[in-house]
Formats: C-alpha cells, sequence, structure tokens
C-alpha cells in the first residue's frame, strides 16, 4: 500500500514513520524544504522519545520518504492522510486554512481513486467541507476523479506518541462507504481487529473533542478542588486518592496542578466551546473548563508573591519549560505565564529544562531578565526561590542539600506536587505546592 501523509509535524511524522514500519510505502509531504532536508538527514525537529531511531532505520530501508512535491507524491498513492495544523484563531474557532489548501490541490491533482483522510482535530463537518473543496477544484478542471472521505483523529499523547500509535486503546474511524471501510482496515491490519472503532464521520469528528474536553474537564475540576482544599486545610494528594479509587471515576487526569498546556487541551476545547456556539447549544461548562485553566496558570505567580510580598530585584529558579515532561513543545505552557508575569514584576529568571529551552526561546525570545541555563542547578544558584513547573525525571530526586545551599532563600515552590511534605519538611525548605498545606519558612536559621 502507499500512503501520503501531508504534513510533518507531531501527528504527520509519528503517523508516516510508525505506518512505514509494517511494510508500506509512506512518502511524508510537506511545502517546507529546510524541514525536508532536515528530515531526509535524519534529525526530528521536536523532541519524541523513540522516533528519531524509528524513521532513520525506514528511511533507510526505503520505506520511507519526504518530498515538497505533493503532486509527485499523490501519484499512486491509495491513502492521503491531512496532518496539517488547525490552529485557534483569535475567536477560538479552528483555522481550516491548511486543510483546505491540501484539499483544493488535491482536487487539482488527482488522477486516479483516493481516500482522502483527516487526521487533523477538526470540527464536526469538516470532512464534508474536504470533500466539496476537492469537487469544486474537480469541477474547475472538467475533472470527476472518485474519491473518498474518512476521519481517523489522533489520540497521541506526546511523550508517549510512538507507543500510542502501535499500541493504541482504540483507533476511531469514520467512513461512509464499504470501499474506504476495506482501505482503512488494511491501513490498521498490524492491530487486532477489535481495536478499529468504525462510525460514521460525524461522530468520529465529535469524538476526538468530546475525549480532549474530557480530560480537559478532569484537570480543570482537580485544580478547583485543589484550591478549596488550600482554603480549609484539606491535601488535595488525600483526596485524589480517596476518590480516583472509585472505579467509576479513575485516577487518571486527577491531578492537581498549574494548568495544562499543549497542542491539543487549549486549542479543542475553545474549538468545541465556539463550535457549540455556532449550532446553537452553547456551553457553560466548555468556557468553564478553559476559565479555571487560565486562572490556574496565575496561582504559582501569586504564591511567589504572597511569599515575598514584591517580586522587584528577585531572582527565580524555574525547572521546566515544556507543559509536560518528555516533550519539547512547549505552546501555551505554563512556564510561560510565569515567566512574563515575574518579568513585568522586575524579577529575573533562571530557566532550565532537559529538552525545550530552544523552542521557549523561539516563542519569548531574549527578555531581559530571562536567562537559559543549560545545567539545572546553574538555575538555583544565586536564586531567591526554585519553581518546579514540568516533572522531568532529572528533577524527581535532586541534591537538596545542593538545592539549598545554593539558594539565597530555601524556598521552593512546586506546580505538580512532585515532592513529599515531610521529605521538604526535613530539608528545611518553605514549600508551595498546590492543594495541599504549605510549609512556612523556618525561623530556627
Amino acid at each position: 500500500m502507499k500512503i501520503v501523509v501531508v504534513g510533518t509535524g507531531y501527528v504527520g511524522l509519528v503517523s508516516g514513520v510508525c505506518l512505514s514500519k509494517f511494510g508500506s510505502s509512506v512518502v511524508c509531504v510537506d511545502n517546507k524544504e529546510t524541514k525536508v532536508a532536515l528530515l531526509k538527514n535524519g534529525e526530528v525537529p521536536f523532541f519524541e522519545p523513540g522516533l528519531a531511531e524509528m524513521m532513520r532505520n525506514n528511511y533507510a530501508e526505503g520505506r520511507l520518504t519526504f518530498s515538497t512535491q505533493f503532486g509527485a507524491a499523490l501519484e499512486g498513492a491509495d491513502v492521503c492522510f491531512l496532518c496539517v495544523g488547525t490552529p485557534s484563531n483569535e475567536d477560538g474557532t479552528a483555522d481550516l486554512s491548511y486543510v483546505e489548501a491540501v484539499a483544493r490541490e488535491i482536487g487539482r491533482t488527482i488522477k486516479e481513486y483516493k481516500l482522502v483522510v483527516t487526521k487533523s482535530t477538526v470540527p464536526v463537518g469538516t470532512s464534508e467541507k474536504v470533500r466539496s473543496w476537492i469537487a469544486e477544484e474537480q469541477n474547475a478542471r472538467g475533472t470527476n476523479v472518485p474519491f473518498d472521505i474518512a476521519s481517523n483523529p489522533e489520540f497521541l499523547r506526546e511523550g508517549t506518541a510512538v507507543t500510542d500509535f502501535l499500541k493504541p486503546d482504540r483507533v476511531v474511524i469514520g467512513t461512509d462507504t464499504l470501499q474506504a471501510t476495506e482501505i482503512m482496515r488494511g491501513v490498521y491490519s498490524f492491530l487486532p481487529p477489535e481495536k478499529l472503532q468504525f462510525m460514521d464521520i460525524f461522530s468520529s469528528e465529535m469524538t476526538k473533542y468530546a475525549a480532549n474536553t474530557m480530560l480537559a474537564t478532569r484537570i480543570s475540576f482537580m485544580n478547583e478542588i485543589a484550591n478549596l482544599c488550600e482554603r480549609v486545610g484539606a491535601d488535595v494528594e488525600k483526596v485524589r486518592a480517596g476518590i480516583g479509587m472509585d472505579q467509576r471515576i479513575g485516577m487518571e487526569f486527577l491531578r492537581a496542578g498549574c494548568g495544562y498546556g499543549g497542542s491539543c487541551f487549549p486549542k479543542d476545547v475553545r474549538a468545541l466551546r465556539e463550535f457549540a456556539k455556532q449550532v446553537g447549544c452553547e456551553s457553560d461548562l466548555f468556557a468553564a473548563v478553559e476559565a479555571v485553566n487560565d486562572r490556574q496558570k496565575q496561582v504559582l505567580f501569586q504564591k511567589i508573591v504572597s511569599h515575598f510580598g514584591n517580586v522587584q530585584d528577585k531572582t527565580i529558579g524555574i525547572w521546566g519549560l515544556s507543559f509536560k515532561p518528555k516533550t519539547s513543545d512547549v505552546r501555551e505552557a505554563p512556564a510561560q505565564t510565569l515567566i512574563c508575569e515575574l518579568l513585568k514584576q522586575g524579577a529575573r529568571v533562571q530557566a532550565h529544562d532537559p529538552k525545550a529551552i530552544a523552542d521557549t526561546r523561539e516563542i519569548l525570545g531574549d527578555m531581559k531578565g530571562l536567562l537559559y541555563v543549560d545545567h539545572q542547578y546553574d538555575a538555583v544558584n544565586g536564586a531567591d526561590a526554585l519553581v518546579l513547573l514540568t516533572e522531568w525525571d532529572i528533577y524527581k530526586q535532586p541534591d537538596f542539600a545542593r538545592v539549598k545551599s545554593l539558594l539565597k532563600e530555601a524556598v521552593m515552590f512546586d506546580g505538580r506536587n512532585l515532592y513529599s511534605l515531610a521529605e521538604m519538611q526535613r530539608h528545611g525548605f518553605a514549600y508551595y505546592s498546590i492543594g495541599r498545606p504549605g510549609l512556612p519558612p523556618r525561623r530556627d536559621k
């Protein structure tokens, strides 16, 4: 089977690389020549565990190729996956301009039957738009080449994307013809048949938004509970265990923290909120999930200000810039909100991350007062406090004695509840986390 994947971001590249592992001929297409050259050289433009090695192996064995020539890549292909970006417009709706551009190019290019599969996260009804855009371009050139449309939303978690693709909980596929259904069975023939969930296209498109918004809702719900816990002296970690053991609820996505970020949850919640408005079903819940998350990203800054009184001329060390561990993705990461607030109030920031410094610098630039450091302890050296924002493995068991000796004061703010209260008390830190009792500064110094 010949497969074309349009777009080499997280979704497109992971999908293309993994599909080529099982013998299909896969061409990953991108209109950025520099990016394609990078991929041909065996370099992945973002960090994703296990992806680079698999990509190089499949490329070396000839099953995987990269191209900027969409028309040539499409010749002889059975399936074309659309994996282009759908960023948020200013009003929160999904920007479908990249999807439309590719669909119209397909309409101008195809010479024989194709199955066109939308893998990008798109609002309900987008597949029908893709169908109409392809048909419009065919009509304009006086052709009527047959094609089918399918929806195959991705459920890849950054940091575990390769495993998620190869060993998924399920694969959601929306089709409306028998031929499209059988082709998609062939694409995913490396999986047990029971993993494939076939449904109509509208339901497939809705499933993606529903899943991400449900997970985001659980996070925002738990952050609201955490804020209540702090007010009354409860411990959110104990509350999480108490409700998570209920089989109807479960433990996943019930961790309190400093807010969610990344490429999916923020834009998908906004897009579903706006889509609901457009179809006359405005949702207070979707808006509240987003509002809670925006507010939660300010919590650590408020704790820092409460501790110091003000942060003018304070130096704050930061561990973690990516929105989650095992990825270099910093889109809408809580770290950016905190850094900007600190700098605005006259503080200095020393920031470390094992993978995401380059991506953060691309978004924030070299702001005055912001120093990126290569070693985690350089972020602590001479700082007035340390803030943990991403639970990377290298931060889980630090040398607390060294951290304490490098700080001006033994003060830590933990946005991920990574450390136990007993441990931090034993080491003599003033310690502030999310939804748990704070440890005040020791007065015996």
